[in-house]
């Protein structure tokens, strides 16, 4: 009875907040995942799990060829079905992690049909009409309106969740970053290839070279002004996510043999100058960062230690001497968590939690 009432008075919209709040958190819902059994796809149902979003069915998508498979989730083994058929079964969200050409092709299908769009490709996140979300930054600006959300570049994000709290306080004018990416960024099959040189054994190149022992300076493909299709995607996106056309980005993305984490090295000079003491005390208490900088006993953020975290790892702050107004850092977060499934979950709890799902 109490639950038919309260279901009554949230479908009529005649309730007081705390009401609404209730229903909106206890209720479970459908939620698709597209690309479940790549490496992305995968973290996407670690962290559903982890973060124990209300799942109450979960509509695992893949190729052709993974359809009828199973995936675990949860204890439970869910079967792989095609997307017409998770389109069929109206997931209130789904989590999209195919690839460009998949979420061109089907994310408006889902969307369509009334579905949330989560996506983890680049298909989006420079259309005009798209929201690119950092929850941590932007996420104010979603509505129940917005169909297909955007989940930015992996090393973007790591970036601008650091720079935030900062740009706030003094206005960023410049940021010149050079990225340091690990092979997961690219799949499974440069995984592999790292580890097939460090054995010794021949297989399938993810890569033009070797990566074992040896550092790529490009990531993506070479545009006409010489920079790589990687480093204008932070060039653009930082700019979108930040909600400020006048900062100026200039990017250098490589790729080094290290299985989990993107590190970065990040100049950014301000409007304002600026106390280091106030800095930290800034990042510390900015959400989702968490400062690791004490030179005197070698503490800093390094990749194994991002390992399987959601926080992005800051340290290695100290000015830069050669101009004013202007910082050094050095940044650090788990690519496959913070980088992509776990900031598209956190997206999908904040529509959850404004009852926008």
């Amino acid at each position: 009875m109490f639950e038919s009432f309260y279901l009554f008075i949230y479908k009529n919209k005649k309730y007081p907040p705390f009401i609404r709040r209730r229903i909106v958190e206890d209720k479970k819902m459908k939620v698709a995942v597209v690309g479940a059994t790549g490496l992305v796809g995968t973290k996407m149902l670690q962290v559903l799990a982890e973060r124990n979003f209300p799942v109450s069915e979960l509509i695992p998508v893949a190729s052709e060829r993974s359809i009828g498979k199973e995936v675990e989730f949860k204890g439970r083994k869910y079967k792989i079905v095609s997307a017409a058929d998770a389109i069929a079964a109206k997931p209130a969200v789904a989590l999209f992690s195919a690839g460009g050409s998949t979420s061109t092709e089907l994310a408006p299908q889902f969307a369509a049909a009334g579905i949330t769009v989560i996506d983890n490709s680049s298909a989006w996140r420079m259309d005009p009409s798209k929201k690119l979300v950092v929850p941590e930054i932007n996420a104010d600006a979603l509505t129940a309106a917005d169909k297909i959300i955007a989940n930015p570049n992996c090393s973007t994000i790591q970036m601008v969740v650091a720079l935030n709290p900062l740009h706030k306080a003094y206005g960023i004018t410049r940021i010149v970053v050079s990225t340091y990416q690990s092979v997961t960024g690219t799949g499974v099959k440069a995984v592999n290839q790292l580890m097939n040189e460090r054995k010794g054994v021949e297989g399938e190149m993810a890569y033009k070279y070797p990566i074992d022992l040896n550092v790529i300076p490009q990531i993506d493909v070479f545009l006409g002004n010489g920079y790589t299709k990687e480093e204008m995607k932070m060039v653009n996106e930082t700019k979108k996510i930040m909600r400020d056309e006048s900062i100026r980005v200039t990017a250098t993305t490589v790729r080094i043999p290290v299985v989990g984490g993107h590190s970065e090295s990040v100049n950014v000079e301000f409007e304002k100058d600026f106390d280091l003491a106030e800095v930290r005390s800034l990042l510390s208490k900015a959400p989702g960062v968490v400062v690791v900088d004490d030179p005197g006993a070698q503490q800093y953020p390094m990749p194994k230690d991002a390992h399987e975290k959601d926080e992005v790892f800051v340290g290695r702050l100290r000015r830069d001497e050669t101009q004013p107004n202007t910082l050094n850092m050095w940044i650090v977060s788990d690519n496959l968590r913070k980088g992509a499934a776990t900031n598209a979950v956190q997206i999908a709890e904040y529509l959850q939690k404004k009852g926008l799902l």
